[in-house]
């Protein structure tokens, strides 16, 4: 049986791999489109975790996040996705943990894309 958790995580895998096919310029890496179930544990295990704060934040807004703009919907996937980053490397590497300004345009896209995503099946 699955939980909450793992959901939130399968969504927001959908939605990466759905927005890198969408914003990626050129051919993305097989890493960037790999299936939940060949997804490696420790990243499974982050778009679980973040997928979980999304859905925690538009819980607690009480709907207000409807009022966010699409940066700000990313910049809240992507800060969070650098703590799992740090939780689970000891030392990342510097592209692993860009902050907002240094993400690609496509990376900056698919965040929000995540968001909007886990958004819609919040309940």
């Amino acid at each position: 049986m699955r939980n909450e958790q793992d959901e939130y995580g399968r969504v927001f895998r959908e939605a990466w791999i759905s927005g890198v096919k969408k914003h990626f310029p050129g051919e993305p890496k097989p890493g960037y489109v790999t299936p939940w179930e060949d997804t490696p544990a420790w990243e499974r295990a982050a778009a679980a975790a973040v997928g979980a704060q999304v859905a925690d934040f538009v819980r607690v807004s009480g709907g207000g996040t409807a009022a966010l703009s699409r940066e700000q919907k990313g910049r809240f996937v992507a800060l969070c996705w650098i703590a799992q980053i740090h939780r689970h490397f000891e030392d990342p590497k510097p592209s692993y943990v860009a902050d907002w300004p240094e993400l690609p345009e496509w990376q900056q896209q698919t965040d929000a894309d995540v968001f909007e995503a886990v958004e819609r099946v919040t309940g």
